[in-house]
């Protein structure tokens, strides 16, 4: 049933008349009449009866009319929620790896609380190549992924990718490691040579870093060989402080004891991360909003 023939019906329901209602709404009273007979037969029922020169509702009609009290309100609220100059109102659905969340999103949900009551976000973990699969799936509405320097994502041209921030990432190694032998000029693939022989910690769900450890290792003239996968930095750590591996890590996280890092330049490794929407969706003021705090925290 057309919206717009409900509005007719609904007006009618409160004014009595037709004309009245054509008064209302710019109309000829033939117009009117003419689509409230069109309502009644996309509703298959009898809607009007005659009462002396005017018309009045049927009890079916005085249902419809009750109908489109709700439906008529839903499709306005439906419009406000997608106006692009509309106030934010909805929950955002994000799908984003550790990091990302902890460092962008998390300072900014304060913001939305106070200023942006209407606005909810829904937060789920997930490495890039989950939150892309939940991304063409619409089962969120924002990823939160990254790549490095080294292993460049290539990202479908269709989606809205918004750079947010990148950090340098370092070797992690034991300690205890001699370091006798080591300069400030040193090179990534001559760091990489002293740990030919040791083996490699690399994430257990993506292989972004995989690639970085084997680029820089072939350059450095040897191949790894990956003895662990974990995809929490503080288990790579534990794992290095067992002796049993070396990996990748943030160059400004926190490091526990046993643990040191050891630059990597020319090349140096730096995690880029990206905000990435869906074709269409960044007009949505919620999502708008979203996108536009994390980049501001950037």
């Amino acid at each position: 049933m057309d919206p717009q023939r409900l509005r007719l019906l609904l007006e009618l329901s409160r004014r009595g008349s037709m004309r009245a209602v054509a008064e209302e709404l710019g109309h000829t009273t033939a117009t009117v009449s003419q689509q409230l007979a069109v309502l009644a037969r996309e509703a298959g029922a009898t809607l009007l009866e005659p009462e002396g020169r005017r018309v009045r509702l049927t009890p079916a009609g005085r249902r419809l009319a009750d109908h489109a009290v709700t439906v008529l309100a839903a499709l306005e609220a439906a419009r406000a929620d997608l106006d692009p100059d509309g106030e934010p109102a909805g929950t955002v659905r994000v799908a984003g790896f550790a990091t990302a969340v902890r460092r962008s999103l998390v300072p900014v949900l304060a913001k939305l609380s106070a200023e942006h009551p209407a606005v909810g976000v829904r937060i789920h973990e997930h490495e890039p190549a989950e939150a892309f699969a939940l991304l063409a799936t619409d089962e969120i509405d924002l990823a939160l992924v990254y790549d490095y320097t080294l292993a460049p994502v290539a990202f479908d041209p269709a989606l809205r990718v918004t750079p947010l921030w990148s950090a340098p990432w370092h070797l992690g190694v034991p300690a205890a490691h001699n370091a006798a032998g080591e300069t400030a000029e040193d090179d990534a693939p001559a760091v990489f040579r002293r740990f030919a022989c040791a083996g490699w910690i690399v994430n257990s769900r993506n292989v972004a870093d995989e690639q970085v450890v084997r680029t820089i290792a072939s350059l450095a003239g040897f191949e790894p060989r990956i003895a662990h996968r974990a995809d929490s930095l503080e288990l790579v750590q534990d794992l290095i402080v067992a002796g049993l591996g070396v990996g990748l890590l943030p160059a400004d996280g926190r490091l526990v004891g046993g643990v040191r890092r050891v630059a990597l330049r020319r090349p140096e490794v730096a995690l880029r991360s990206y905000a990435v929407t869906r074709p269409g969706r960044d007009s949505w003021p919620p999502l708008r909003l979203v996108t536009r705090l994390l980049t501001a925290s950037a």
